[in-house]
Formats: C-alpha cells, sequence, structure tokens
C-alpha cells in the first residue's frame, strides 16, 4: 500500500508540474522584466507540494526519491528555466537543513513547515569564532530566489586555531539578519532574482552550521534523526544536479518550439521548407536523443546511489567522480544543442520574442555557475582514472 501511494503522489507531482507549463510561458516575459520568479507561481508550487518532495516527513515532507525532484524541475523548465532553477535550489535546500544539527531544523520548520531558504555557497563569510558559535560578515553574490525564502545558507570558512587552513561550513541566517541588495541584471536567468545578500555581524549558534566535510563524508549531525537514505547521498551530488537538470528541461521546451516552428516554416529566399533541410532534420534529431540519454543517465545514477544506500553500502569513490562529471558536462552539452537550434531558425529567429532566445540566454548562463565547470570536474576525472588521487570534495 505504501508503494502505491508514493508511486500515485509520485504521478500527481508530475503530472501538476506539467499542467504548470503553459502558465510558466506566459509569465517567462514578466519574469525576465522583473528579474523575479513572479509570486503566483512560487505559490502554486508550494500548493502543489514541490517544495516538500525532500523535506524530511517528521516536517510534513515527502522524502521522495531524487528521480522525483529532478522529474519536477526538467518538467518546470519546458515552460521557464528560470522557474525551475529557484524551484531547484531552494526545494534541494529542504534535503541539506535535514542534515543539520536537530535544533537548527526546529528553528526553521519549528512553527511553519513550509518556510523556504535561499542560499549563497560562496566562502565570503568574514568569520569569528565566540562563545556558543560564530559572528559573521560579508556579501555574498548569486543568491537565487531569494525574495521569496525567510532563512539563507551562507557559506564561509571558520579559520583553524594554528592559523594554517581552515573549515568550510554553510551559516544557516534568519531573514532579520541579512539585506537583499538588488544587483540582478543579466543575459539570461533573469527570472532567477539572484541578488547579493549583506550580513553585518550576526551571531550564528553553532548548532546553525553545517561542515562540509559532514556533507562529503555522509557523518552530518542531522542523520540521527533524518536516517532515510536519501539523506546519506553526499552533498555534492545532489546540489550539482539542482543547478545542471533545469537545462535539459528548457532543451525540452526549446526543441518543442523549434518543431512548431520548423514545421511551417519557408523560406522566403529560395521557398524551401525548413522541415526538408537535413541541417534541421538532423539537429531536431540530435536534440531529442541528447535528452533521452541525459535524462537516462541522470535517473540511472541517482537509482545506482540509492541502491547502495538502502542496502547499507558506501557509495564507491570513482563512482561519485564518474556521475560528478557527467552532471558538470549536461549544460555544456545543452548549450551546444540549443545554439544549433538556435542558428537553424535563420535570421526569423532572432527576435527577442521567440522562445527559443530566452532558452538560448537561460542555458548559456547557467552553464557559468561554477559547478557546471565541465573542464575543471573532467580533469579531477581523467586524472582519478590515470592513478591520480581525487582532487575535488563536492562531489
Amino acid at each position: 500500500m505504501d508503494a502505491l501511494l508514493k508511486t500515485t503522489r509520485r504521478d500527481d507531482l508530475i503530472a501538476a508540474a506539467r499542467r504548470m507549463v503553459p502558465a510558466l510561458r506566459a509569465r517567462a516575459a514578466q519574469a525576465e522584466q522583473d528579474c523575479k520568479v513572479p509570486d503566483e507561481t512560487v505559490a502554486e508550487m508550494a500548493e502543489a507540494g514541490f517544495f516538500r518532495v525532500l523535506q524530511p516527513r517528521r516536517y510534513g515532507g515527502y522524502e521522495m526519491d531524487p528521480e522525483v525532484f529532478y522529474s519536477i524541475q526538467m518538467t518546470l523548465a519546458e515552460g521557464c528555466m528560470s522557474t525551475a532553477w529557484i524551484y531547484g535550489v531552494i526545494a534541494v535546500h529542504n534535503w541539506q537543513l535535514a542534515l543539520f544539527d536537530p535544533q537548527a531544523q526546529e528553528d526553521v520548520w519549528g512553527k511553519d513547515s513550509a518556510v523556504r531558504i535561499a542560499s549563497s555557497y560562496m566562502p565570503k563569510a568574514q568569520v569569528t569564532p565566540v562563545e556558543g558559535g560564530y559572528r559573521i560578515s560579508g556579501r555574498w553574490g548569486f543568491s537565487s530566489g531569494v525574495d521569496h525564502c525567510d532563512w539563507v545558507f551562507l557559506g564561509g570558512i571558520v579559520p583553524s586555531p594554528d592559523g594554517k587552513g581552515g573549515d568550510y561550513r554553510t551559516f544557516l541566517v534568519p531573514r532579520s539578519d541579512f539585506t537583499i541588495v538588488r544587483v540582478w541584471d543579466t543575459l539570461g536567468l533573469r527570472g532567477t532574482g539572484s541578488q547579493d545578500v549583506v550580513v553585518e555581524d550576526a551571531f550564528v549558534p553553532a548548532y546553525r552550521s553545517h561542515r562540509s566535510k559532514d556533507g562529503f563524508d555522509t557523518t552530518s549531525p542531522g542523520l540521527k534523526v533524518n536516517d532515510a537514505p536519501l539523506y546519506r547521498l553526499p552533498f555534492g551530488q545532489i546540489f550539482v544536479r539542482a543547478v545542471s537538470s533545469s537545462s535539459i528541461g528548457a532543451l525540452a521546451g526549446g526543441l518543442e518550439h523549434f518543431r512548431a516552428y520548423a514545421s511551417k516554416k519557408v523560406s522566403v529566399n529560395d521557398f524551401s521548407a525548413t522541415a526538408m533541410d537535413p541541417t534541421a532534420q538532423l539537429v531536431a534529431a540530435d536534440v531529442a536523443v541528447a535528452i533521452d540519454e541525459m535524462k537516462l543517465t541522470l535517473f540511472r545514477n541517482f537509482d545506482a546511489m540509492m541502491a547502495r544506500l538502502k542496502a547499507g553500502q558506501a557509495l564507491e569513490m570513482e563512482d561519485r567522480v564518474h556521475y560528478r562529471y557527467q552532471s558538470a558536462a549536461v549544460v555544456e552539452r545543452c548549450a551546444q544543442l540549443i545554439s544549433r537550434l538556435f542558428y537553424s531558425c535563420g535570421a526569423h529567429g532572432i527576435y527577442r520574442d521567440s522562445p527559443l532566445v530566452r532558452i538560448f540566454s537561460d542555458i548559456h548562463t547557467g552553464r557559468t555557475h561554477v559547478a557546471n565547470n565541465f573542464e575543471k570536474v573532467g580533469r579531477n576525472y581523467g586524472g582519478v582514472l590515470l592513478g591520480r588521487e581525487n582532487g575535488d570534495t563536492f562531489l
């Protein structure tokens, strides 16, 4: 019965995301103009239960496998990649909060389990250890969807006592302790509203911080109360897919627009039909197959990780490096393919009211995220394959 309920809820959630796609397309221009996903869109996602997919059951969450989370995100991206992007990074924070000390979880969700968390993991905090915790100050960039959130995760390095090196942590800060600075005016992903966040000498209790090493080793304090296999996934595996998978959905939306356009387009120069153009035919086929391959890889990787964790087994480090590279390579592949679709539209495709223009800009902007730097990640993986030590802790 429990399995049937899970399947029904999974199907219902993905169907709800599919029903939102037309509205997201209709609102995409407004989101771009406002540099913010509309409040009504976020309210609809919350009402549908999307933000609860990875949230612990003890706070009203669904504790569902990552496949559901990424399926929702990719579906939303077919309508608006900015919406899917903020869904990915906000909803994944409910997963990360489950790794924090139980008191931190109670601070956020104790009175309202629907509270949302934004982030900027840049190690920008100026950290001073004090009795009971830390005082932090700093300015962080790229906090996607922060306008829709009441808390924020902020990155920083706690200096070691000997002054050599430090301990990277994520600090959990309430809305009363940070200010939003509106700087977001970008080529793409404008609707994400990824503004700057400023904190001036705020106290953060020690229990409201999370060590990166615990996320890497899966030894986080929250596992004492949230012991489902879902929360034993390494942080680096689940987060990086939250900033790459929306590109797959956006590319699928781009292919849908291209098919509608190219099936009817006839050149004014030589009266040839785009549908008969061998280049257009090939790019349509390549994009369709690539989307299928990238989704299969995404789901296969998480199925493999979840199977090992459910069996009580540790994840193999070489597998983690392999999966990390596949995640980073996704957006580069999507960027190349959306470029080919864009070029195949010819001169008529350059107008700003063309949906492909927005999708082109959004995917290329997503490619610039540090987690999607496939060259660096690929070099590390290649080194591991050739016998060198792994140098990446974000996996």
